[in-house]
């Protein structure tokens, strides 16, 4: 075998670059990159030493054989050319890895079977031993790349993936990888900020990968020095001596890295779940006396070094995947950038995030942005100077030419909110002009919960709802024309304006997406909060869930319906179909009406009616029934003098029997219900079907009145089309 080899070292998408420096520093020579690769030329040291000190590879591969190949007889033919017995006894084992596809090999399977079948014709012995194949812990395992009809044949001399460095047996939700995690650290200037004795802290390190990565680079350990057991231990090829005179120029290393003082590295993690974890990962990594990791929030974040020196802050905050996230994450990020500027002043920062558009929310400009690759996922990182003259926000300040007056000013700056793009400002200025005029006539009415804005400015198509001291923000599905960024950018600006317009904590705002939903998808459990918020309505008080649903247990729009019924319930039977949550029955039990009957398919809501009824003192007199509304008109034979019906426009519950459309089945529901109507009495009809026609046959059999424009309140006025409602009467 030769001196000198060619390697091959594979990293994750995007650290090419860095690998390529590192392995260079390493001793690799005539270094090139290529996709989640580099390669280049070294001895048996330097591919020992890369194996060891590689924070950012994830296999080094020793390239045995390049040869070109058309067909599958040229692969086996490639491959036996090889003198096997070099590398693995004949009673030995191997794995086979392939990649790549053509020359006739489109299947990895059969690909990695050709390879393994050349190997083991070759090794077969007289005596019929023949190397047989391990997965898991294999003596050899084979590479074979085939790359636009060449065919890169190479020993894996790591054996597992370098990225797995032994100390994280526990991990949390989204763990970055080590090598990943290094990178991270390294393009963040931490090699350097650790040279200088600066510290470092993560307000939201989970299990700590961060802290223990940082760690190793400033105690210089090799970040796989404690491995046991490498591709290269049952190689044939394998040179012991040199082996041991790299591992023991690590091990002191080490221990002379160990030996000086430590840095001061911390972590924070609001989960409580996590912190043993964490800690249980840093002392497998012998790190005990150089990271430390505390319960905290981030809300509450303040790194306090021992000797008050800076470093480098660093997150992972969530990315955010599910509906309704962008509002928590987009209050999450504004958070760190209010606690970076308000407590870290003079630091450095580093952000790696899946959502770079939030990054743009935390206040302070970033100097520097890479890009990296989480697995699938692009990523940025974000790099920052705490500096005021690098903050944006509330108010513009001119920089004053003594430092001394810089850091006399600093509190007062960081103290200050995010400064609000233009389009943000202008949507804030519009809620705090409806909130002004909405504000007197809701005191008034002795509303706490209305209708503050409903794209009133086009480019901002939210419906924003006031429910007490909550925010509920449903977002409309912009239309395909607009671009999803600039539509996810419009959100983000409306969502950092609410909370400052409206003078509401951010942890009391609500988002939540508004498409059009098929079936009962709009009733459909969202979340698993279970958190109720009490709320006042004309005298009465009902019960909203803000999070759990796309609706919230009140429909905003029928409270002049709901205040009618209140009016004319006295002494009356009511019924209530389709009742959702029974407000309507509420305000009728409060209005005095003799008794109340209300009819749903839902058992929730039912509960939740039931709860809306004891809440304000209702309990007799009101029944709540459980059934599909059509059925049950059929088979009940009592009398009410005032009836409700507000359908849904669409239904296909499992528990009906067949499908409801509103516009179809409508004159056989009206039907039905005045058939139950007493002489004298009032059926109030009304739905949310923007296209609905009312049949004019009905008109013939019954007094029928549209009331619309009767049923509308101020903060449905720009919206008039929200619902239509009619009041009916026998002729």
């Amino acid at each position: 075998m030769s001196d000198r080899f060619e390697l091959y070292l594979t990293c994750p998408k995007g650290l090419e670059s860095l690998l390529a420096e590192e392995a260079k520093g390493l001793g690799l020579d005539e270094v090139r990159e290529h996709t989640s690769a580099i390669r280049g030329a070294a001895d048996m040291e330097t591919a020992y030493r890369l194996c060891v000190w590689s924070r950012l590879a994830n296999r080094v591969l020793l390239v045995l054989k390049r040869f070109s190949m058309k067909n599958a007889d040229d692969l086996y033919d490639g491959v036996n050319a090889v003198d096997w017995a070099d590398h693995l006894a004949a009673d030995g084992t191997l794995a086979v890895e392939f990649s790549g596809h053509g020359s006739g090999i489109d299947n990895t399977h059969f690909g990695a079977l050709k390879v393994k079948d050349a190997i083991v014709d070759k090794l077969r012995n007289r005596e019929g031993l023949r190397p047989s194949v391990e997965k898991i812990d294999p003596d050899v395992r084979v590479h074979l790349r085939l790359d636009r009809g060449e065919a890169i044949l190479s020993l894996d001399l790591s054996g597992h993936s370098l990225h797995q460095r032994g100390y994280r047996l526990q991990q949390g939700a989204a763990p970055l990888k080590e090598n990943l995690a290094a990178a991270v650290l390294i393009r963040s200037g931490w090699p350097r900020i650790a040279a200088e004795g600066g510290a470092l802290a993560d307000p939201m390190c989970g299990v700590g990968t961060f802290l223990v990565e940082a760690a190793m680079i400033a105690a210089d350990i090799a970040p796989n020095l404690k491995r046991e057991r490498w591709g290269f231990s049952a190689w044939l090829g394998h040179v012991p001596a040199l082996w041991r005179k790299v591992h023991d120029e690590a091990q002191a290393r080490a221990q002379a890295g160990l030996a000086k003082p430590p840095l001061w590295i911390r972590g924070y993690e609001a989960d409580p779940r996590l912190i043993q974890p964490g800690r249980n990962n840093v002392e497998r990594a012998g790190l005990g006396d150089w990271v430390k990791i505390y319960q905290g929030e981030v809300s509450t974040f303040e790194p306090r070094p021992d000797q008050n020196q800076k470093g480098l802050v660093i997150s992972n905050p969530p990315y955010g995947e599910r509906l309704g996230d962008e509002a928590s994450l987009l209050y999450l990020y504004q958070n760190l950038g209010e606690r970076l500027r308000q407590a870290c002043m003079g630091w450095e920062a580093a952000v790696f995030t899946g959502a770079p558009q939030l990054g743009k929310r935390m206040g302070i400009r970033s100097h520097k942005q890479y890009a990296f690759w989480n697995g699938a996922l692009p990523c940025k990182l974000l790099l920052f100077k705490v500096q005021p003259d690098q903050f944006v926000t509330g108010e513009r300040r001119e920089a004053q030419p003594e430092s001394a007056q810089v850091r006399e000013q600093a509190p007062s700056v960081a103290s200050e909110p995010a400064r609000l793009s233009e389009g943000a400002q202008m949507f804030a200025n519009r809620l705090q002009k409806n909130l002004k005029q909405l504000g007197k006539w809701a005191r008034r009415e002795q509303v706490d919960c209305y209708r503050l804005y409903d794209a009133d400015m086009p480019e901002y198509a939210l419906a924003v709802d006031l429910y007490h001291d909550w925010v509920h923000v449903q977002e409309y599905a912009a239309p395909r024309s607009i671009d999803p960024d600039k539509a996810q950018s419009r959100l983000l600006d409306a969502l950092a304006a609410i909370p400052q317009a409206l003078g509401i904590s951010p942890q009391r705002v609500v988002l939540k997406r508004r498409e059009r939903q098929s079936g009962t998808r709009q009733y459909e459990r969202q979340a698993t909060e279970g958190r109720f918020q009490e709320v006042n309505e004309g005298g009465v008080k009902l019960l909203v869930n803000l999070t759990d649903y796309l609706d919230t247990g009140l429909f905003l729009d029928h409270r002049p319906m709901r205040m009618r019924i209140q009016r004319e319930a006295a002494g009356k039977r009511f019924l209530n179909l389709f009742c959702y949550t029974a407000t309507a029955s509420v305000h009728a039990a409060k209005g005095g009406a003799r008794s109340t009957t209300s009819v749903d398919l839902s058992k929730t809501y039912l509960d939740w009616a039931r709860r809306n009824l004891a809440l304000n003192g209702f309990s007799e007199r009101n029944r709540l029934e459980q059934g599909d509304v059509m059925a049950w008109l059929e088979s009940n034979r009592d009398s009410y003098d005032l009836i409700f019906i507000d359908p849904p426009t669409f239904s296909n519950s499992k528990r009906m029997e067949g499908v409801f459309d509103v516009q179809r089945d409508h004159v056989q529901l009206l039907d039905l219900a005045m058939a139950r109507l007493a002489p004298e009495g009032v059926l109030y009809f009304s739905n949310n079907f923007r296209k609905f026609q009312l049949d004019e046959h009905l008109m013939a059999r019954y007094a029928v009145e549209e009331i619309t424009v009767q049923t509308l309140d101020p903060d449905f006025a720009r919206n008039n089309r929200i619902h239509r409602a009619w009041r009916l009467q026998l002729r």
